[in-house]
């Protein structure tokens, strides 16, 4: 049943997204006069649809069916993805009979570059306007919650926070002489705010101020590992539990929160991996809260000091709670839409650097999967949230510069609008063949990670 239900969340997030990207191609290219010969969710053969010529059909359409212009509506056999087939257009399609013709009025490469620029653009337009959407009605039903407290709980080791000489109970007043309310600020300030500079702490330990410098250079880039600073009132949460692996076989469960092992108060991920570490094969009395009770758990960890969970920090201290009004709300969302597309292309310049382990940082239809059930299971918001950063993350996929890709498409014209002249036929449709290739290795490579990375 788990299983069924991990599948109807991928399928419900993905068609989502696919469809409100194919949607913003439709729309661009029937406003700038072109015709759209088939809307399809899902790949594949086609099994249902409707035309205003044929009406609503069973299976595919007869190959002399004329349709006048007309779009053909349909769902196709297989339920990931979808596309937009706009007349004569070189898209996955790798359709070889345009260079037979000569181009029509309606046609997308009948139109000047800077409609069809427009047309392959609005895919990506519109993934970001749903994510400003869904932050825009998440600000406006639920407002904003913060952590209300600047006091820090835990500096973890060999962090650069620790270096930089901040300890346990410090409560951060302010960064770069920007007043600190809630932890929120904190994080943002460090990574977002004052990118690229230096830092300026101004802290109160024991009652006494005190002011600590960090260099530029001593900040870890937000992708490549945390500053190593984390609130008070924090509890050690299992985010998940593998199968198979001595947590799962000794009955720990997602959502579990642990209490202590051997007697030692853990509150992070860091105590936990600590503790656990350091009793490779030996049996360990883990007390956990499930259901606000106690319940105490023995195991045994692996000769590699590990037993199988993947564990969370999670606030539970004093909560601030801030609400907007319609408007207000907007502002927000967009400024929510924005820091997430800088940190998505932020990451992604990473990989393309070598700075970050390209196993690690990207995610397939398994692991979407599994995200996107975790969230539904927390409650539609959360759920919300998850689609919105996924739509982000699609858009700057799709615009990077790579056949077969948005972004691909637009160099392709970007070349046509400095020279003067189109690509041949020839070349476009080889360099989609390629870009189809490489693209179709890569989500084998993602799809293999996801099951064995």
């Amino acid at each position: 049943m788990e299983t069924i239900s991990t599948i109807i969340y991928f399928l419900l997030t993905i068609g989502i997204l696919v469809f409100v990207h194919e949607l913003g191609h439709f729309l661009a290219a029937i406003a700038c006069g072109m015709r759209a010969e088939v809307f399809a969710l899902g790949m594949g053969n086609r099994v249902f649809g409707w035309n205003k010529m044929n009406g609503f059909t069973f299976g595919k359409l007869n190959e002399d069916d004329d349709l006048q212009g007309n779009t053909d509506y349909r769902v196709s056999a297989f339920p990931i993805g979808g596309y937009v087939k706009i007349s004569g257009m070189i898209d996955e399609s790798l359709d070889t009979e345009l260079q037979k013709t000569e181009p029509k009025s309606w046609e997308y490469r009948s139109k000047p570059v800077w409609k069809r620029m427009i047309v392959i653009s609005a895919g990506v337009i519109m993934n970001i306007l749903l994510a400003i959407g869904i932050f825009w009605g998440i600000n406006y039903v639920q407002g904003e919650s913060f952590m209300q407290t600047t006091e820090i709980g835990i500096v973890i080791k060999d962090s650069p926070a620790a270096k930089a000489g901040l300890k346990t109970g410090d409560k951060v007043l302010s960064v770069n002489g920007k007043k600190m309310e809630y932890w929120e600020a904190i994080q943002s300030s460090i990574y977002f705010d004052f990118l690229g500079k230096d830092i300026t702490l101004e802290i109160e330990r024991a009652g006494i101020q005190k002011t600590i410098f960090i260099s530029q250079n001593d900040i870890p880039d937000v992708s490549e590992m945390t500053f190593g600073i984390i609130p008070n009132n924090t509890e050690a949460l299992i985010n998940d539990v593998i199968a198979g692996k001595p947590a799962a076989k000794a009955g720990f469960l997602a959502g579990d929160i642990i209490v202590s092992i051997n007697g030692v108060q853990v509150f992070n991920q860091e105590h936990v991996i600590n503790v656990v570490g350091a009793n490779p094969g030996k049996q360990v009395t883990v007390i956990i809260k499930r259901n606000n009770e106690l319940k105490t758990v023995p195991v045994t960890p692996s000769p590699e000091g590990r037993i199988g969970i993947t564990v969370g920090s999670r606030y539970n201290g004093p909560i601030l709670t801030r609400s907007y009004g319609i408007f207000e709300s907007f502002p927000r969302g967009v400024t929510q839409t924005i820091s997430a597309t800088s940190l998505y292309a932020h990451s992604i310049w990473q990989l393309i650097a070598g700075k970050a382990e390209f196993t690690k940082s990207v995610g397939g239809p398994v692991k979407i999967a599994q995200m996107a059930t975790r969230s539904a299971e927390v409650g539609i918001i959360s759920f919300l949230a998850f689609t919105a950063l996924l739509s982000i993350s699609l858009a700057v996929m799709n615009i990077l510069p790579f056949p077969a890709l948005d972004g691909g498409h637009l160099i392709v014209l970007l070349y046509e609008a400095v020279f003067r002249k189109p690509l041949p036929n020839t070349v476009q449709i080889r360099i989609q063949q390629a870009g189809m290739a490489i693209l179709l290795a890569f989500m084998v490579f993602v799809l293999y990670n996801d099951i064995f990375g």
